[in-house]
């Protein structure tokens, strides 16, 4: 596969690479899944997302495999137990947001059955299909993104800022940001 068949922004580091064509804008319908990308891209949050990626296994152990009902008991011994892992990004607002969106996640789930359905609601369970010529043609929210950061804020979830869920609606394939030129673009089209 050549650079010129990719995304621009994947093209400098194989674990970027990797993702690129094998996870983002693939649709996502699990929720363990889905609450994993909401913590990480919450923790990406002012950061590159290759930094978050390098830490990502990091995660994973920190935060139960994210296991969503795990890490909504974590205690606060606990909390501070993983603002001491350097295999994470250790922002005090940041993990503390993890254990507040795994509560509000579960009411979610509760609600209407998953969080899939609920958050898949905003793009009327479809995928949108965008054609984007360069990378610089890719908007960093949207009015669906605005939609859905403004409900989750009133849900009682944090670090869910509109620009912070389009991110989230990339990385779970609610929408094909991939630019027309990629490969995965036509892919993900199918």
């Amino acid at each position: 596969m050549s650079i010129d068949d990719r995304c621009g922004w994947c093209v400098k580091d194989p674990i970027y690479i990797d993702y690129h064509d094998n996870e983002w804008g693939v649709p996502v319908h699990d929720d363990k899944k889905l609450f994993e990308f909401l913590i990480l891209e919450g923790a990406q949050a002012g950061l590159s997302w290759l930094t978050i990626l390098k830490r990502r296994e990091g995660y994973r152990k920190a935060f139960a495999d994210f296991d969503v009902e795990k890490v909504a008991r974590f205690t606060e011994k606990r909390i501070e137990k993983i603002l001491q892992d350097t295999g994470i990004i250790r922002n005090n607002l940041k993990v503390r947001s993890a254990v507040t969106n795994a509560k509000a996640f579960i009411k979610v789930q509760e609600e209407f059955g998953s969080f899939d359905k609920y958050i898949w609601q905003f793009t009327d369970g479809k995928v949108i299909q965008n054609k984007r010529a360069t990378l610089k043609d890719i908007p960093p929210r949207t009015t669906e993104s605005d939609v859905m950061s403004k409900d989750l804020i009133k849900r009682g979830f944090k670090f869910v800022g509109s620009t912070i869920m389009y991110a989230h609606m990339q990385a779970t394939g609610m929408v094909n940001d991939h630019v027309v030129d990629c490969f995965r673009h036509r892919e993900l089209r199918k």
